[in-house]
């Protein structure tokens, strides 16, 4: 993969107000883009050959602000989508229309962050007990609601 292109082609497919950053290294791309463009930078790098989702990450990155990465691969060509939600905004739309796999570890994040992913077809727990608290999620530094 030839990082630059691929980001260019990015920029092109989305608008260039799509990108907000972006760092690479051998065969390592990692992309800030608008939580509102996960759907649409998805589909353009499964078209492209990055069908293989890794993993989904999160984590809490301040009192009131997640951050989701999605970690895509092609033939050892590693593309990582960072997406910042909004403070306070606790919901981005399911990428599992997209790649069916995504289900399991939009399933975790929903249990241990909270996150909703909408459209998702069965956000039901995963990791936690059914007994556990609606509002308390693990990974979480405080509850929201």
């Amino acid at each position: 993969m030839v990082e630059k292109e691929i980001i260019e082609q990015l920029k092109q497919e989305l608008g260039d107000h799509s990108i907000t950053e972006t760092t690479t290294r051998s065969r390592r791309t990692s992309i800030n883009i608008p939580h509102t463009y996960i759907k649409q930078a998805v589909t353009f790098f499964k078209k492209n050959g990055f069908s293989q989702l890794t993993t989904i990450t999160g984590a809490q990155i301040s009192e009131d602000t997640l951050e989701l990465l999605y970690h895509l691969d092609k033939a050892g060509d590693l593309v990582t989508l960072r997406v910042t939600l909004p403070p306070k905004q606790e919901s981005i739309p399911t990428i599992t229309d997209i790649i069916v796999g995504a289900s399991l570890y939009e399933r975790e994040i929903h249990d241990l962050l909270g996150v909703v992913f909408e459209g998702h077809p069965n956000l039901s727990r995963l990791v936690l007990p059914d007994e556990w608290q609606n509002d308390s999620h693990p990974l979480r530094t405080s509850k929201h609601k």
